[in-house]
């Protein structure tokens, strides 16, 4: 009986021995791996990131119409690259037709711009043009100058508010300052040719629409 003990007391040093060993290979053969992988990363050439222009989605293309808030209706005319220091620019050339100007705009910067307006928010304007004009107490000066913030924002429904309430359907010139004149005047002309650019119609019978809209005197404009 004795000896049967010792048997099993010696097959039970036997299997930790056996687990130890099998232990200690295991931990050879992950410290080889990771020995390995440092090799292979320290290995590597370093790659070196080429710098690139932060870009917005590129939304428009040559003979586009787009709005440029403070220049008004503009066409594309070229998408072009250059190279500032490390940095390749891209940028649309814009041809401003009504100022004889031509825009340089890095595409990361076109969230200046906007496309032209749908036939559905032309006839909004229309019918913006044909409401009662504001009438407002404040200050010249300053009705002056939110008018011109409305102008060189570039939403089309604003601008339709200041062609409305500088609107004098009359023949009198003095029933309009020189500067309320000026303003309307350059709203006028912001409008009537984003409608030309969306409706694709002569300035003729875009004028006629819109003066029909606001009741106006068709000789006004030709004083």
């Amino acid at each position: 009986m004795p000896k049967k003990k010792k048997t099993k007391k010696v097959k039970k040093v036997k299997n930790i021995k056996k687990t130890k060993n099998l232990l200690a290979q295991k931990t050879k053969v992950e410290d080889k791996s990771k020995k390995q992988t440092n090799l292979n990363q320290e290995d590597k050439p370093e790659i070196k990131k080429i710098k690139k222009q932060a870009t917005e989605k590129k939304q428009y293309s040559i003979k586009d119409f787009v709005v440029y808030p403070k220049h008004g209706v503009g066409k594309i005319t070229a998408v072009e690259k250059a190279k500032i220091g490390q940095i390749e620019i891209q940028f649309y050339k814009i041809f401003i037709e009504k100022e004889k100007l031509t825009l340089t705009v890095p595409i990361n910067q076109q969230s200046n711009l906007r496309p032209i307006s749908s036939i559905n928010q032309i006839n909004k304007c229309v019918s913006i043009l044909k409401t009662k004009p504001k009438i407002k107490r404040t200050m010249w000066s300053r009705r002056a100058q939110e008018y011109d913030q409305k102008i060189n924002s570039g939403k089309i429904y604003e601008l339709a508010e200041v062609v409305k309430d500088l609107n004098k359907n009359t023949d009198i010139i003095a029933d309009q300052s020189y500067s309320e004149r000026q303003l309307f005047e350059k709203a006028y002309d912001r409008l009537k040719s984003e409608f030309e650019a969306v409706l694709k119609t002569t300035p003729e019978e875009v004028q006629k629409k819109m003066d029909k809209a606001l009741g106006r005197n068709k000789n006004l404009l030709e004083d």
